[in-house]
Order: C-alpha cells, then structure tokens, then sequence
C-alpha cells in the first residue's frame, strides 16, 4: 500500500484551521486565540478559519465542507484541527478523496481525529497524529519544547527526531474559562521510566492507530483495508481518551485488534502515556500510578498473546497527556527495542 508524503508548507503559506470534530474556539476563543498567535510566531505561517472552525452544532455535511475546501484550494498547504470530540465519523462519509490525492497536505490532529487520519492513510496520504491547537498550542504560557520541536518538523522542516521524556506529564490545565488556562500549565507529576517488552530488536516501519477507542470505532464501521497484510512490518500507535477506559476494556480493543489480524502483521507497538484524571475525578498520585500500570499489564500481555515478536514500549507521551509528541501517521518511526530509544520520521 502506498503512502505519499505531502510536501511541507513555507513561512509566509496558508494553514487551514478547522473544527471537523467540536467546534472549541466558540466555547474558549481567548485560547483558540492566542493558539493562532502562536502558530503564526512559531512556524511562521498565516491561520485561516473556515465557517464552521468556531460554529457549535454544525453539521456533518458543514464540517466535511470545510475539509472539502480546505484541501481543493491550492492556496492552503496544511491543515490542523482544533480538537476532537466524538462524531467525527460521522463527516468521513461525506469526504472527497479525489482532492486529497490531488494536492495532499500535511494534516495534523488527535484524538477523535484519528477518523480524519485514518481515512486519509485508507487513501495513501500520510498525516500527523498530534498538535490539536486548542489543548498544545493555546493554553499555558507557551508551548512545550518537545511539542514545538515536533510542529516545526511535521508542518516544516521534514526532519527525524528521537522521541524523549521530558520527565513530567499533565492529564488537564486549568478549566478554559480560568483566565490561569491562558498563563499555566495544570499539576504536572513526574512520570515514571517507559516500560519495554519483547524481544530486543529494533525495527522500522510505517504508523498507524491513534485513540483506541477511535480505532475500535472505524475498524466497526469498516473503514478499514480487508487485508491486515496492510501493516505488516509497521508500528502500531495505541492511546486513551480522557474518558479514561479501564484496562479491562484496553484490553479487550486491542484484542479485537488480535482477532483481525492486525497484531501479528505489525513489528512494534507504542502505547502512550495513559490519562488518569480529568476536571471531574482526580486519584490520588498512588492511585493514578496503579491505572497506569494497569494498562501497561494490559498493552504488553494482549500484544504478547498474539505477536510476541513485537517490540513494546508503554509510556511515550503522545496523544492525551502534556508535553506531547506529535508523531507521524503512515510516516516512519524506529522502536528500539536495543538501546531502547525511539526516532520519528518526519518528512
């Protein structure tokens, strides 16, 4: 299956900023904001909203309108999600895949975004799993090293990158409507060393994943290629949503996963950091250490019973948590199971 690579934008080009999931910047545009100015600042590019980046209820057809556009006019040469949410799947249907291939752009997002991402891997574009602008790039005083190194390299400069811990994590900021969540970050912990398992190998190969529940829903609606062949030789990316699945129900997805055919085509799985708080619950560190070990269990043993010649680490920030890594999908990424290290490709 082939992918293509789209060709990175310029200082002084267009980026699109679209909402195809919820429509964020309408419920904290002082973030959304301020994301903008930081995205111009950073990257040197010009942010265009489309009608329904700000517009709460919009339609699936709207928002499918908006990526429509997005990617036919010659004039915008990226494109970045707001956020996620939890219909998305309902826009992919009405998506043209004639003008992603005719002029494919570096699309960037997370989340519920794994919709968008895997519709456009389905149709050979390869895409960015990351850099949702309303939680990485808004709140705070400023973005995080590790998340801005990977934005000026997905959207600009093309170039491979190893996957570091910047040694402490985040699961919220502050509630948007604090005027804090524009000036700090939230409690942050020290996060543990990353957990390793498999044989000590290392191995390159194409990404795809993104949200496990994300992921069990389009494997469900069948927007998936018949033959999980598809991934052989490639790297799984495997995280949670904020909605904080148990490891029971991780564990069972990614057994789903077994069951397709999918773990015993891959080479290497990487299982973000887990989220284990939101506004509403807060464990104690003691308690969010366990949930996080148990998925951990969870990941390395379901992956084992199917593939266990896979190299697994468990632990790499990207998806849920602060600093995040963006991380190519349908790009390149080496595991190392080795020297235990991790590069991303991407151009």
């Amino acid at each position: 299956m082939e992918i293509i690579k789209p060709p990175k934008p310029v200082a002084g080009d267009k980026v699109a900023v679209l909402s195809p999931s919820f429509a964020a910047p309408a419920v904290a545009p002082a973030i959304h904001e301020q994301a903008m100015e930081r995205l111009a600042a950073v990257t040197g590019l010009v942010p265009v909203e489309y009608p329904t980046t700000r517009k709460l209820g919009a339609t699936a057809q709207e928002r499918a309108a908006d990526v429509n556009a997005a990617f036919a006019d010659p004039e915008i040469r990226a494109v970045l999600a707001t956020i996620g949410g939890e219909d998305q799947i309902t826009v992919i249907p009405h998506l043209d895949a004639d003008l992603i291939r005719k002029d494919p752009k570096p699309f960037l997002g997370h989340s519920d975004n794994t919709n968008l991402l895997n519709w456009l891997w389905t149709n050979g574009v390869a895409g960015f799993y990351g850099g949702s602008s309303q939680v990485h790039l808004g709140p705070g005083p400023g973005l995080d090293p590790i998340h801005e190194a990977s934005l000026r390299a997905a959207l600009l400069t093309g170039e491979s990158l190893e996957i570091s811990e910047p040694g402490e994590s985040e699961d919220i900021g502050h509630d948007w409507n604090d005027p804090r969540a524009l000036t700090e970050y939230g409690e942050r912990d020290k996060t543990e060393p990353w957990t390793w398992a498999g044989p000590a190998r290392a191995v390159t190969g194409r990404t795809w994943g993104g949200c496990i529940e994300i992921v069990q829903w389009a494997l469900t609606a069948g927007r998936f290629p018949a033959d999980p062949g598809v991934l052989d030789g490639g790297v799984i990316l495997l995280e949670t949503s904020e909605e904080r699945i148990p490891a029971r129900e991780f564990a069972w997805i990614t057994r789903s996963l077994g069951e397709r055919g999918l773990l015993e085509a891959i080479d290497a799985v990487v299982v973000g950091r887990a989220a284990t708080s939101d506004f509403e619950h807060k464990p104690s560190a003691e308690e969010r250490a366990t949930l996080r070990a148990e998925q951990r269990d969870a990941a390395i043993e379901t992956v084992a019973r199917y593939n266990s010649d896979a190299v697994v680490v468990v632990g790499p920030p990207f998806g849920h948590t602060r600093p995040q890594w963006i991380v190519p999908y349908g790009g390149e990424m080496t595991v190392d199971g080795t020297t235990q290290r991790i590069w991303a490709d991407y151009s």
